[in-house]
């Protein structure tokens, strides 16, 4: 009792407070930190200018250090172009395979048709979103789940276990079966239309829980309504991206000039241009989280696009070990698809990634010092895009120097659409690869084995 009143005494003095405001003292002692001398004027008249400061912090002395030779390199086809759309996961793990079709029906160049697997994929998507509002349909609106779902009940990201769950549903397309559309190509509006309407929707359901007072009944009226979202999700897509279609005949040149005729069903095309083992049991995702332990397994709720898929689900491992998987992998002609927070030190106009491409404390004269944890922390840094990790530059002692990534921005984009990234750049910017576990160690291939760590939808990383 003492105790709370001479704390609240304190307060009242201000001697102890919660918060701080800025005072006269405060700002006085902040600005005088700032000397506006000519060299400061200077700066302050160059930046001011130009609304691109990045450019005038481009390490000059950096230039020319890094080139784009490399010593193993996978065999790959070229680059493709997913154009406004966030569907990098998808053309990253359809660019794995396009070697494969191509050897096997002697082509000189192929891709698929992305469109297709985007329908199925913002399809599956809206009904697992429909099917987590029955789900938490008696939590409180505010509820962390709750509000995660409605914040962003569908969009075009994902990662690797998202294109192996529609492909594996639904198969795959040549692209001259379902060219792209306006669209596909840049998803914003219909994205935000599938969402608006699957927002009210999700509302209407909660309604029907909050009026039905038997669970059975209040079940069976929410599913009849998710049906009638779903056909008004259909017709968007359908009117956006064409329909999808149930069999094909599809046409093709040869490299030998011949002209070819196939017809199937886009399952039996997809089961016909795999490798046997393309299955989560064998292609393992890998992650570099330094705030969670490593050699352990996690999983993160609902980050899927079908009900019965797979969800996302990492094995954490320290960078040397990704590194020597990723180069045993390359050797073996084998490219892996990875996501990394491709904006930081990007030198876009020479394709390299390097943390000494940029000094913001030259142009600032300010320091700015977090390690890989602490930008995971503060938001500061986490993976934004996914491209092909295809070659790797090493040492006299065959230690990693630099490595190169396919991207899919284009041939225009970076070094003729390829990124190089130093090794440096790959520890504290790299999070995940996709490897076959033949590739790990013994000590990873254990540890996979366990049970996953369950993290909520709401997790820091994703």
């Amino acid at each position: 009792m003492k105790k709370t009143i001479l704390f609240f005494i304190l307060m009242v003095m201000g001697i102890v407070a919660y918060s701080q405001t800025l005072g006269e003292k405060e700002l006085m002692e902040i600005k005088s930190a700032f000397v506006k001398n000519p060299g400061t004027s200077a700066v302050q008249n160059f930046v001011s200018s130009d609304k691109d400061f990045k450019s005038k912090t481009l390490n000059r002395d950096n230039q020319g250090k890094v080139d784009h030779y490399f010593k193993y390199r996978v065999n790959v086809k070229g680059i493709t172009n997913q154009q406004s759309s966030g569907r990098c996961w998808m053309f990253t793990s359809m660019n794995a395979l396009r070697p494969a079709v191509m050897e096997k029906y002697s082509l000189g160049e192929f891709d698929f048709s992305h469109n297709f697997n985007q329908f199925w994929d913002l399809l599956e998507k809206s009904n697992l979103f429909l099917e987590n509002i029955i789900e938490t349909a008696y939590k409180d609106m505010d509820d962390r789940e709750v509000v995660r779902y409605f914040s962003s009940p569908v969009d075009d990201g994902g990662v690797w276990n998202l294109f192996y769950n529609v492909a594996q549903k639904y198969g795959v397309v040549p692209q001259d079966v379902m060219p792209e559309t306006a669209h596909s190509d840049n998803t914003s509006q219909m994205v935000g239309l599938l969402c608006e309407r699957l927002r009210a929707g999700g509302y209407k359901i909660r309604e029907i829980a909050a009026g039905e007072k038997e669970p059975a009944v209040a079940k069976n009226l929410m599913r009849a309504e998710k049906l009638i979202i779903m056909k008004d999700v259909y017709r968007v897509l359908a009117i956006c991206l064409g329909e999808p279609p149930a069999e094909f005949t599809w046409r093709y040149k040869t490299k030998d000039g011949a002209i070819m005729s196939l017809k199937t069903t886009p399952k039996e095309f997809y089961k016909g241009i795999i490798p046997v083992d393309y299955n989560p049991g064998n292609f393992i995702m890998v992650m570099n989280d330094p705030t969670r332990d490593y050699y352990k397994v996690y999983e993160i709720k609902n980050y899927r696009n079908t009900i019965e898929g797979y969800n996302w689900c990492y094995l954490n491992l320290p960078n040397d070990e990704i590194k020597n998987a990723a180069l045993a992998s390359i050797k073996n002609n084998e490219p892996l698809y990875a996501s990394c927070d491709v904006g930081k030190q990007l030198d876009k106009n020479r394709g390299i990634l390097d943390m000494n491409n940029y000094s913001y404390e030259a142009l600032f004269g300010i320091k700015i010092e977090m390690d890989k944890k602490a930008r995971i922390l503060t938001r500061q840094s986490g993976s934004s895009h996914a491209m092909l990790l295809i070659a790797c530059d090493t040492d006299g002692n065959d230690v990693p120097l630099k490595w190169e990534f396919e991207n899919s921005w284009g041939v225009s984009a970076g070094h003729n659409g390829y990124l190089t990234l130093t090794d440096e750049w790959f520890s504290e910017y790299m999070f995940r690869v996709v490897i076959n576990k033949k590739y790990l160690s013994a000590k990873a291939v254990k540890a996979l084995s366990q049970q996953p760590v369950k993290l909520p939808v709401w997790d820091y990383m994703f």
